[in-house]
């Protein structure tokens, strides 16, 4: 009998385990997409005249999540687009923290470069809001400081290299474009995304204490002030979208973990206008105009237009997915 006892627990295990499996062939597939992590989405949006104010500001938050996936992808009427507004148009602005202008050409150094790319910085602007200094390390190289901008070159043959990626390092804003289509020499760039823990202090920022970038894998580490640490690796580069993964050391507690911020004067007049977004537990998508949208749990969010804009025409949509816990 003592002997028949272990047999007799695997039979039960097996059994256990075959009932499993058929309750989970038999959970509708809208069940099984329950599982998902999901995001609280946040939206903070406000009015304006102006279109260079970003208005559009969406939170990300959620205890578990340490990984997720970016896109800049070309907006739905880029195949129509004959004649692309890119021009800043600072039409009914009051807002005092206007982008920084064009930098002075002795401020450039070329932080890396190879036959795929190049990486580029800035010194110091002194009209930046913020005047935190952010070390910058590429590779094995020494380190760089007082760099308030970095801009991310993809070499083309038989053209001029293609910036595709800015970093902010002194507030953390990062903005992405695709390729451009071959009848357009480049793309606007339109929504703003912030990744790690998002504080406000005149307007939303993420502190950076340091900054490694290793050119082989396409990754930025960033450090926080606490120690933790990110990685924000570009996956690819194509004339459909640029992809970037983002992963966590930790999940961030108590604050969002990533953040949009966009522009909308009117639908004909803005970076971004529609915000849709997929729940696992629902069969498809849903959408809500950007300035009705008030915030939902989301596997998935987009931010983007379904019409052409007289202001950064062919600026890209963004979307959200691939949110897990590791």
């Amino acid at each position: 009998m003592t002997a028949a006892v272990p047999v007799v627990r695997a039979l039960r295990r097996a059994c256990l385990c075959a009932l499993a499996l058929v309750a989970l062939a038999a959970t509708p597939a809208w069940a099984q997409k329950s599982r998902e992590l999901t995001a609280t989405v946040t939206s903070r949006t406000v009015p304006t005249l102006c279109a260079e104010d970003d208005n559009v500001y969406l939170t990300l938050s959620g205890a578990k999540i340490r990984h997720f996936r970016i896109e800049a992808r070309h907006p739905a009427v880029i195949g129509s687009i004959v004649v692309d507004s890119t021009a800043p148009d600072f039409t009914n602005c009051t807002i005092e923290d206007k982008p920084p202008g064009p930098e002075r050409k002795d401020d450039r150094i070329v932080l890396f470069e190879d036959d795929a790319m190049i990486l580029v910085g800035y010194r110091g602007d002194p009209a930046f809001w913020r005047k935190d200094e952010v070390p910058l390390r590429v590779g094995t190289g020494a380190e760089e400081h007082n760099i308030h901008l970095v801009q991310l070159f993809m070499k083309r043959p038989g053209k001029e290299p293609y910036e595709y990626l800015v970093l902010y390092p002194m507030d953390g804003y990062w903005r992405a474009r695709p390729l451009p289509p071959e009848r357009l020499p480049q793309v606007a760039y339109g929504t703003s995304f912030l990744v790690g823990r998002v504080d406000e202090k005149q307007r939303p920022f993420v502190a950076i204490k340091s900054i490694k970038f290793d050119p082989r894998a396409k990754i930025f580490e960033l450090t926080f002030p606490k120690g933790d640490v990110t990685t924000v690796r570009v996956e690819s580069v194509t004339d459909q979208a640029t992809k970037i993964e983002v992963m966590f050391e930790k999940p961030v507690s108590g604050r969002p973990f990533a953040a949009l911020r966009s522009m909308f004067v009117t639908d004909a007049n803005a970076d971004s206008a529609v915000v849709a977004y997929r729940q696992p537990w629902k069969k498809g998508w849903e959408q809500r105009h950007v300035m009705d949208f008030r915030g939902t749990q989301a596997s998935e969010l987009w931010l983007g237009r379904t019409m052409t804009s007289r202001h950064n025409t062919s600026a890209p949509d963004t979307l959200i997915y691939d949110i897990q816990p590791d």
